[in-house]
């Protein structure tokens, strides 16, 4: 009797702490990449990344891009470009500006560089992370 009590009782616990984000992570639009990109900020084509404020675009990583954002010289944030509200095509490469990034579909989804909400337009899913870590003057994106 005892056992079947702490049962339920552990059942209970991980149910409540089981979540819907599952549906947010697992983007069927949105195929998972193994990548490492490396930013050395010495170099003058990362040199904005050195200022919070400022983010670094590539079109040539991920699979339509990468933008890494700079928050305050110790977090960073990094997104997928490519629209998690469409199946990658022509138009769902997102061009950025300032700290949002737009899909060129017809639809024009925008999304928040920073968080990876969506701001305008449908779906239901945000904007795919990436792993990044800064290690002294190199900046690491990987997935």
């Amino acid at each position: 009797m005892k056992k079947t009590l702490v049962l339920l009782l552990f059942s209970a616990i991980f149910s409540a702490c089981s979540t819907n984000d599952d549906n947010l992570l697992n983007n069927p639009n949105l195929i998972n990449l193994n990548f490492r990109l490396q930013l050395n900020l010495d170099f003058p084509e990362y040199n904005d990344l050195q200022f919070p404020g400022n983010s670094f675009v590539t079109y040539n990583e991920g699979i339509r891009g990468v933008v890494v954002y700079n928050i305050n010289n110790s977090q960073y944030t990094a997104f997928e470009l490519s629209d998690p509200n469409h199946p990658p095509s022509n138009c769902s490469a997102m061009t950025v500006e300032g700290v949002v990034a737009t899909c060129n579909c017809e639809d024009g989804n925008s999304y928040n560089i920073i968080t990876g909400e969506l701001l305008e337009g449908d779906g239901e899913y945000a904007m795919k992370p990436y792993r990044i870590e800064r290690r002294g003057n190199t900046i690491e994106v990987y997935n």
